[in-house]
Formats: C-alpha cells, structure tokens, sequence
C-alpha cells in the first residue's frame, strides 16, 4: 500500500466513498468518526494526509485541527478540511485554525484525488 491517509467523517456513505476511491488509487486508509477520534488516531499512527470533516460530534474538525497543528508531533501533516459549507469567509475559517486547503463536498472525483496527490507530495 502507498502513503497513509487518516479520514475523520463522521457520515458512513461518505467515509465509504472517500475510502473506496483511495484504496483503489494505492493509498492505504485509517478511519476516524469524530475529531476526537481523529486526534488520537493521528498521534498514534501519524498518517501522511489527514482528510478532516468540518462539522462532526463530539469534537468538530477545525478544533481537531487546531489540537493537531498545535502539537509538535503532528503540526507537519496536512489537514484537509472536507466541508459542505463552502461559503464566502469558510476558507479563511478553515486556514485560521491551521487547515492546509479544503475541498468541497459533494467532491469531484477527479479533483479530489488530484488535491490529494498534490498535499502528498509537498
């Protein structure tokens, strides 16, 4: 398996789909329901790519981030917010609280994995 990639969503057919596309594209997947979860997971196993839900229970994705980015052992992974609230002001939302990018949902495909490789290969 390629590079590892933590996905923290919290919605099943999504998490299904985004894992689906890619484990066939060569990426190996770990999997996380809430931000709190996803934190855990990330110092754990430190993913190459972390694919964050922005609005989840228990604890939301840009609080992840910010956990995430505010620790020494995971600052330098790329968090990918995955958010359906691609509104005029999210974006900046989303890099203040330590956000490498976003992508929209629902995703193209194409340019989903296309921004994938893209953080993977900074």
């Amino acid at each position: 398996m390629g590079k590892l990639i933590l996905i923290v969503e919290d919605e099943p057919r999504n998490l299904k789909l985004f894992r689906d596309i890619l484990q066939v594209s060569g990426y190996a997947t770990i999997e996380a329901r809430d931000g709190n979860e996803g934190v855990r997971l990330a110092k754990e196993r430190l993913p190459n790519l972390i694919l964050m839900d922005i609005q989840m229970p228990v604890m939301n994705g840009l609080e992840a981030a910010r956990i995430l980015k505010n620790d020494a052992s995971t600052k330098d992974i790329p968090v990918i917010a995955l958010t359906g609230y691609a509104m005029k002001g999210d974006e900046e939302r989303i890099r203040e609280a330590g956000c490498d990018g976003y992508i929209a949902k629902p995703i193209e495909l194409k340019k989903f994995l296309e921004k994938v490789q893209d953080y993977l290969a900074r």
